[in-house]
């Protein structure tokens, strides 16, 4: 009689594999605590602190950065805004907190009963969704976690995620499946922010974050940018549009006068919201 055959059983991860991982895995947690607390980091300091090699520091810094969670530069990382980065969720929630919440005001205030939203992850969009209960029903199509997180017990909004692939620094799906999912909506009306406005035309810090907006920009009958005056101050690195392939565009009044002719003057409405 033939032995019975043992069935398949997955082998259990190796112990010592299990811990290089989860060390792996603490160290580059650190790595990026340390670029958030100090701005700045270098690779050697990185290497001795860690007990690892420079290549072994190298490749952490490459994932956090695939990541959107800092900069590499020569001999190190950086966490501080540039036109490469455009610095944490956090730091960007606690840039013009007040100049945010006005601009979100005047921009939900566009709303209309029925309408289906596309909201980008900006954090001036997240602030738009303190004010949805005053125009439900609503249907939200977003790609932002923290969107996600204030809608999903809101009484009268049908709540839509376009899911893909996660990037924690940035609390929101990029990528290209998000992009080809956004592909499958019409949206009446779309909300967006921008990095920077450079010369009249918008531009981002990551080539994913382009690609999910531009695929946004295409399936909205209306496209609504919402912008505070600093992006106007700023440089980025991958450019989206024309500030002009807008419907309107709602700033504060801390944008030049000349900044807003020059773009009504091109067709696209400008709502200019006082500071204070």
């Amino acid at each position: 009689m033939e032995p019975t055959p043992e069935p398949d059983v997955e082998p259990a991860p190796s112990p010592a594999g299990t811990d290089r991982a989860e060390a792996r895995d603490a160290r580059r947690r650190q790595i990026r605590e340390a670029v958030i607390s100090h701005g700045l980091v270098r690779s050697a300091d990185l290497a001795a602190e860690h007990g690892v090699s420079l290549m072994t520091v190298h490749r952490d810094l490459d994932h956090l950065q695939a990541q959107g969670w800092l900069r590499k530069t020569r001999g190190g990382a950086t966490g501080m805004s540039s036109a490469h980065f455009h610095g944490t969720v956090a730091d960007r929630g606690n840039a013009m907190p007040q100049t945010k919440r006005r601009l979100a005001r005047a921009a939900a205030r566009l709303l209309a009963p029925g309408q289906t939203v596309l909201l980008d992850d900006s954090t001036t969009c997240a602030q738009m969704t303190r004010h949805f209960r005053e125009s439900t029903p609503l249907t939200v199509i977003t790609n932002s976690l923290p969107v996600l997180q204030l809608l999903s017990k809101e009484q009268g909004v049908h709540l839509i995620s376009l899911g893909g692939t996660y990037f924690p620094a940035y609390e929101a799906y990029m990528g290209l499946q998000t992009a080809d999912n956004v592909e499958r909506f019409r949206a009446d009306v779309l909300f967006m922010s921008t990095t920077a406005v450079t010369k009249g035309r918008l531009y981002h810090t990551s080539p994913e974050t382009v690609q999910v907006k531009r695929a946004m920009m295409a399936a909205a009958a209306r496209r609504v940018l919402v912008a505070d005056h600093t992006k106007f101050l700023r440089d980025g690195l991958y450019a989206l549009a024309p500030i002009t392939d807008f419907d309107l565009v709602v700033v504060d009044d801390g944008v030049p006068a000349e900044e807003i002719r020059a773009i009504r003057s091109k067709g696209t409405d400008v709502l200019v919201v006082p500071r204070s």
